[in-house]
């Protein structure tokens, strides 16, 4: 008896160690990602260069409107900017609403999308397709449903001019109403803190070393024109990360930023979207490699649902050790996803619900996989992927 408690508690202490180390490295990394509010406009040099604000749209009539406004209102100082919105043959009022305004603002300008070509994804298309009108020394590629404050393109900008070109992103606030979004969106934050080292980003040229999303990502016509561009990836689902990881290859910095406090974004509307939009990527995202996957869903189990349980397990059957390390190991969860809500502008609170966050992570990770795997793909915005 005796010696069967020694080996739960050993094993017990081990997992909760795992989780506290898992905490040290999360509140490190966060302090190494660098704040795009750190870089200012004496970075942009030389002046008057010409920014592209690149903005693949469909059935985005919800959001367009907002999103330019909140472009057209950049502080522009020491820039140049014009404003390219590619209508992806919404069936809703998208292009009209751009038209509109682009009849009061020279610097906007509406392009009609085509029928799709063999091979490519709908976003990958678009992009290349509003590159290949751009007529800027930069690419900015701004999401229909994000707004940005009047600081945001230029202090990003100033970022990519320190950088020296290459690319630069980050992830928006992410505004989450229904209970799902706030549950799930805000744990693509949490992966990054707690498993990519941020400072090997910028260090390595490494394409393993990467983070990026499409959302809101600066990139030089230079090194968008070395990776190979979208047309390099047009097969890719998860285009952001191909993007960097090809501008990595291709030798070309990448460096990702806390934008969280001049950008915001609200990617989806209700839980169903959140689910079809995360089911989407997780596979895809992690190179269809079903150890990776399923490996990262066991450890997620192990770490962050396993305590819990044990908690719940002492206070039914009063286990005092399953309780205590169960305490314990909840508790620390609970902290790291606190780092990441932090890091993201997340409220306090939202750290408490983190096993049902994590839960609700396994369950769609695991649904990707089972998509992916058996052929059945994945549908967005009335587009099957397979």
């Amino acid at each position: 008896m005796n010696e069967s408690m020694n080996t739960s508690e050993i094993l017990w202490m081990c997992l909760v160690g795992g989780v506290l180390l898992q905490l040290l490295f999360a509140v490190w990394n966060a302090a190494c990602l660098p704040k795009v509010r750190s870089f200012h406009k004496v970075n942009i040099v030389p002046s008057d260069q010409l920014v592209s604000v690149l903005i693949p749209a469909r059935n985005e009539r919800i959001h367009i409107e907002a999103c330019l406004e909140s472009v057209l209102a950049s502080d522009t100082k020491g820039f140049r900017m014009e404003v390219l919105v590619l209508d992806d043959r919404s069936e809703d009022e998208t292009a009209a609403l751009v038209q509109a305004i682009a009849e009061r603002d020279s610097r906007v300008r509406l392009l009609r999308g085509t029928e799709l070509p063999a091979g490519w994804m709908g976003k990958s298309y678009a992009c290349h397709r509003l590159v290949q009108e751009a007529q800027g020394d930069w690419f900015m590629f701004v999401d229909a449903d994000v707004r940005v404050k009047p600081d945001a393109i230029r202090q990003t900008f100033a970022a990519g001019c320190a950088q020296g070109g290459g690319l630069v992103t980050g992830f928006p606030y992410q505004v989450a109403k229904t209970w799902m979004e706030k549950l799930v969106v805000p744990m693509m934050m949490f992966t990054i803190i707690s498993h990519l080292p941020i400072f090997m980003i910028r260090r390595s040229a490494s394409p393993m070393f990467v983070a990026a999303t499409g959302a809101f990502l600066l990139i030089h016509r230079t090194s968008y024109e070395a990776s190979g561009g979208h047309a390099a990836i047009q097969g890719h689902l998860v285009d952001d990360m191909s993007l960097a990881k090809a501008v990595k290859r291709a030798g070309h910095p990448v460096m990702l930023t806390d934008v969280h406090d001049v950008t915001s974004t609200r990617m989806y509307q209700n839980g169903a979207e959140v689910w079809n939009g995360y089911k989407k990527n997780m596979y895809e995202g992690m190179g269809r490699k079903d150890v990776l996957l399923l490996g990262t869903m066991l450890m997620y189990f192990v770490m962050y649902i396993v305590p819990p349980l044990g908690l719940v397990i002492g206070l039914l059957t009063g286990s005092e050790t399953s309780f205590l390390y169960g305490s314990i190991g909840t508790l620390l969860g609970m902290a790291v996803k606190r780092v990441s809500d932090h890091i993201g502008g997340q409220p306090w609170w939202l750290a408490l619900f983190q096993p049902i966050s994590m839960a609700c992570v396994i369950a769609i990770g695991l649904a990707s996989w089972q998509a992916g795997r058996s052929g059945k793909g994945y549908v967005w915005k009335g587009r099957r992927y397979s």
